[in-house]
């Protein structure tokens, strides 16, 4: 049975930069919200609008046909969803659990077993498209799981995203979400230093991205992100400190597998020396400061 406004109870924790915005979009397709988030001040402006506020995960759990989590490390994911005060544990038979956290294959193929044994549907759901794509409701969602509770929520995740896809089993959500960051790393570094070159060289570099975003050097951090580079812009719509994170867990899974990724290895190695810096908290496009 799909899950539609007329039949489900949405549970959302994670109210961040991105979790906001995709809480406000279910919120707009009609779903009732219950939300929580460790800090109840990020929740109030979807309180305002219309989602009831949890006082904790269980409170939360017992209310909702639906779970939904995008949180921050997967040290959160493994709490929120498996510690004794967990959503495995309260949540009732038959519920639907959706990580939407960049977090490991193995964690949610863990997630997966634990919830099965107890009546329970866990996909893992990571998401690509930064705010733009959370705000506009055109993230690209990666999934693994089972095909039956994938297509149960498929309303749920078109209030959300646009190129909804199921990868594969349990985990493979994670593992694509590891291609599209592994993508994301070496190309971040490239669209850096073509626009520091433009500068250097003396060209306009707005009219610069204006030509190479529409060739073969077109990309979507090029053109959402090459902007804001050369703005001054470095308010986070993926935070640097979740980047290393994400990094860090491509380069062990690479590892894992038998892959050697250099390019990788150097992305991690510039972030780390951003944050460093005092960039932790800002964007990724911040990579553009350390050529100027």
């Amino acid at each position: 049975m799909a899950l539609t406004p007329q039949n489900t109870v949405i549970g959302f924790i994670g109210t961040g930069v991105m979790g906001k915005s995709m809480a406000r979009n279910l919120m707009k397709a009609g779903y009732s919200l219950v939300v929580y988030n460790r800090s109840r001040e990020k929740a109030e402006e979807l309180i305002r609008e219309g989602a009831r506020w949890a006082g904790s995960i269980p409170e939360l759990a017992a209310q909702v046909q639906a779970a939904i989590t995008i949180v921050g490390y997967p040290k959160d994911v493994e709490e929120v969803y498996l510690s004794d005060h967990g959503i495995v544990r309260h949540a009732k038979p038959g519920t639907y659990l959706i990580d939407m956290t960049t977090s490991t294959p193995s964690l949610a193929e863990r997630i997966y077993q634990e919830a099965k044994a107890r009546g329970l549907h866990a996909l893992d759901a990571p998401v690509s498209g930064g705010d733009t794509g959370a705000r506009n409701g055109t993230l690209t969602i990666m999934v693994g799981g089972d095909e039956d509770a994938f297509a149960a929520v498929q309303p749920i995740l078109a209030a959300m995203g646009k190129n909804i896809i199921l990868q594969g089993g349990p985990g493979a959500g994670q593992h694509t979400k590891m291609c599209n960051q592994i993508t994301i790393a070496a190309n971040m570094i490239g669209v850096s230093e073509a626009l520091a070159y433009a500068v250097k060289a003396g060209l306009d570099p707005f009219r610069v991205l204006q030509s190479i975003e529409a060739g073969a050097a077109g990309s979507w951090s090029l053109s959402n992100l090459g902007p804001r580079m050369l703005k001054g812009d470095f308010a986070p719509g993926f935070y640097v400190k979740h980047m290393i994170k994400d990094i860090s867990i491509a380069l062990e899974e690479s590892r894992r597998i038998g892959l050697d990724t250099p390019g990788l290895a150097l992305a991690k190695s510039l972030y780390e020396k951003l944050a460093a810096q005092g960039g932790a908290e800002e964007g990724t496009q911040a990579l553009y400061k350390l050529y100027e």
